[in-house]
């Protein structure tokens, strides 16, 4: 049994005439990889061609969607582009405080050896609490708040703390760079005494978007090689739901799910897992974001 006939068994979610859905497993590319398998490779060599609907890293796990023929491929990267897949990633992060819902409004831009980050410096960085209110007293993103922990107001497990969206005024922004609009919506799911679940939904689809956003603001992801040098786990990272339309289907919703493995849970004590995946189980969650038109 090669690799790729192990991974498409174990790993399957859904399939269909037209698609396949993997739980893309932390450490494995979907494509393109120079010096390492991939998701793509592996499948071409053991005889199945596929092409690839979307990325997600190779440090995340979880929903990656290939069309099976070419003939597929171009509707589904129409509704990639056009912003009309709804996409739910699971992050971890070694810190408290987000607030229950909030959206992240940053633009990204490229710097140098062609790292993402934000294209503004950080102290401009403005935490609102609320779309129509006025600048938090505590300052710029990641600034502690009164318990400690960024941007944070009230006391643990209050739903209305911290910021409810992050922003950079225009005139903030790097003038001399290519910069990239960048919407991040995201729900506090369950808070630990160290650690945080987030439900992160990203309207727009840029290169380490997410990962970017959340350390950006005070909160990066544990174990991510982005912001730790010396990562000594996993990059806690999921992606857990995809919707889309399948043309082919009369163009009927599809949902893929992913449900997080063990490893996921790895940085946190048993009780904590368990009350961790608990929460995600009872939790409805924000609703999906309506995508951009």
């Amino acid at each position: 049994m090669t690799e790729w006939t192990t991974i498409r068994e174990s790993r399957k979610i859904f399939e269909d005439e037209a698609v396949l859905a993997l739980d893309k497993p932390v450490g494995v590319s979907v494509m393109g990889e120079r010096h390492d398998t991939d998701l793509v490779s592996m499948a071409r060599d053991a005889g199945e061609e596929l092409f690839p609907a979307h990325r997600i890293d190779k440090v995340t796990s979880g929903v990656v969607l290939f069309a099976k023929e070419l003939r597929f491929h171009g509707d589904l990267t129409r509704q990639f582009n056009r912003r009309t897949v709804e996409k739910t990633y699971l992050a971890l992060t070694r810190t408290r405080g987000l607030p229950a819902l909030a959206t992240i409004d940053l633009p990204l831009s490229v710097g140098r050896k062609n790292r993402v980050r934000i294209a503004a410096n950080r102290a401009d960085i403005v935490a609102w609490p609320g779309p129509a209110g006025t600048p938090t007293p505590d300052g710029p993103a990641g600034t502690p708040g009164s318990d400690g922990a960024p941007g944070s107001d009230g006391p643990a497990g209050s739903g209305a703390r911290g910021p409810a969206s992050w922003t950079v005024p225009a005139a903030r922004t790097f003038p001399n760079v290519r910069s990239y609009p960048s919407v991040t919506r995201i729900a506090r799911v369950w808070e630990g005494a160290e650690h945080t679940l987030v439900a992160a939904y990203p309207i727009s689809g840029r290169r380490h978007q997410i990962r970017v956003h959340l350390a950006w603001v005070g909160h990066p992801i544990e174990g991510d090689p982005l912001f730790d040098r010396a990562p000594v786990t996993r990059t806690f990272l999921h992606s857990w739901r995809l919707s889309f339309d399948a043309a082919w289907d009369d163009g009927r919703r599809t949902h893929a799910e992913a449900t997080p493995g063990a490893d996921f849970w790895s940085s946190l004590g048993a009780e904590e897992a368990a009350a961790a995946a608990a929460a995600l189980t009872a939790s409805p969650l924000a609703p999906t974001p309506t995508p951009a038109p």
